[in-house]
């Protein structure tokens, strides 16, 4: 069982995220990721399992040449080109979920040290 003081802090950290989870700018960091990831995440399955998909129900279509080689092994290839494209694309938007991220860390900030003076007797 924790101690009384590991008990506090520990609500005390719980209550400040969900002071944090509740408010609008964290809500919208959290839309705005999931409006990359999910599609990503979809596109990027639907991608990989079309490769089987295909060769199981058009395996003609699939032994089709192109130059050297058939287009399954094209196929093949290019989901590592896919894979690369989408880490890519989710660095760039990463980068923006960093500036919103920061944001909200800033602003914490700022409220924590302006609670921390009023509670001290500060203006």
């Amino acid at each position: 069982m924790p101690s009384p003081a590991v008990a506090t802090a520990t609500q005390e950290t719980q209550s400040e995220w969900d002071r944090v989870a509740g408010t609008k700018a964290f809500k919208d960091l959290m839309y705005t990721k999931k409006m990359f990831i999910v599609p990503a995440f979809v596109f990027f399955v639907v991608y990989y399992f079309l490769l089987p998909v295909l060769v199981g129900y058009a395996p003609k279509f699939m032994d089709t040449k192109v130059g050297p080689v058939n287009l399954a092994y094209i196929f093949a290839l290019s989901q590592f080109f896919v894979a690369w494209i989408i880490a890519g694309l989710y660095v760039k938007a990463a980068n923006g979920f960093d500036k919103l991220s920061k944001d909200i860390i800033d602003n914490l900030s700022k409220d924590s040290a302006a609670r921390l003076a009023n509670s001290r007797g500060g203006n």
